[in-house]
């Protein structure tokens, strides 16, 4: 009964994107946001030159350490934002969340307030004038060009209809977002580039590999909205754009198979067989046997199989 809930919410959903979709209702008018691209300049060209430094003058303990904290970062998007606020595929414990909160600001991709509302809209209205990252404006901007306009008018009236109080009414949640202008460049910058000059590392070696870092963890997430939305199988539906992406999936340790994500974003595993390369899900996983998570929802076989036959293209492997 809950599964046939859930198939009838998801063809209503694709009923309300298909009508946006067709003769838009505004212009494809671009107003550039100057700050953020002379901002995620530097951060790549800083990312650069840290890959530079990685190879020539950085310590070991260094390199390791950033690697840390980008499977941390990762994490904090793909398990917390995504997986657990997003689409509420499990529940967590209050010191498991605590930690997703501190991994998502290491990522910094704005706070999980505003991460959650655009990605609930990027799923309700995917690949229309309505999706904050709208694949069908081409590769660049779905992956990160939607970052230096402002957004397209629709997204700001359909921002309206997005339900956000089960992520506003949560205190931690609030003071992440309302303190998230002095909140994120702590954890993002300050913290993890002065970690490593413990153990004598210099700060302008620590802070361009934490720059190399950071736009790491900003690229291979950007990848599931560029990559993942326009080349790939799509095995359980066919009649949109998120697809099935290997390279993505590695990239982001398990965000990759995305064209099962649309067709069954409450599944916690992202993907039909959890037991293929998905550290997320392994995760969440390990975070249940411990006590931290629990009531992970899955989609059952029979559903899956109902899908890929009604609307896939073919391409459904049963098993491993």
């Amino acid at each position: 009964m809950a599964s046939n809930m859930i198939e009838e919410e998801i063809v209503e959903a694709e009923t309300e994107c298909d009508q946006l979709k067709g003769p838009q209702a505004e212009p494809r008018q671009y107003d550039i946001i100057y700050f953020n691209i002379l901002a995620l300049l530097y951060f790549h060209i800083a990312g650069i030159y840290g890959l530079y430094v990685c190879f020539l003058y950085a310590m070991w303990s260094s390199i390791f350490w950033n690697v840390l904290i980008f499977v941390i970062g990762n994490l904090g998007v793909t398990a917390g934002t995504h997986r657990y606020w997003s689409h509420k595929a499990y529940k967590a414990t209050r010191p498991l969340q605590v930690f997703l909160i501190l991994a998502h600001s290491v990522a910094n991709q704005y706070s999980v307030a505003r991460w959650v509302r655009d990605h609930r809209l990027h799923h309700k209205y995917s690949d229309t004038d309505a999706d904050p990252y709208n694949a069908t404006r081409g590769f660049f901007y779905s992956h990160i060009g939607w970052l230096l306009v402002r957004k397209h008018p629709e997204t700001g009236r359909r921002r309206k209809v997005i339900d956000m109080s089960d992520i506003y009414s949560d205190p931690l949640l609030k003071f992440q977002d309302q303190h998230s202008y002095w909140f994120l460049p702590l954890v993002i910058f300050i913290i993890p580039s002065c970690i490593p000059t413990l153990w004598g590392e210099s700060f302008t070696n620590a802070w361009h590999l934490n720059m190399l870092r950071y736009i790491l963890n900003m690229n291979v997430i950007f990848c599931v909205n560029s990559f993942a939305h326009l080349w790939g199988l799509r095995p359980y539906d066919n009649h949109i754009a998120p697809s099935q992406s290997p390279g993505v999936n590695i990239l982001t340790l398990g965000e990759g198979w995305h064209n099962y994500h649309h067709s069954f974003p409450w599944d916690y595993r992202s993907d039909e067989f959890g037991v293929r390369f998905n550290f997320n899900a392994w995760f969440i996983d390990v975070c249940a046997k411990l006590g931290l998570a629990y009531d992970l929802r899955t989609a059952s076989v029979e559903v899956i199989e109902a899908r890929a036959e009604r609307t896939g293209d073919g391409s459904r492997v049963k098993s491993l």
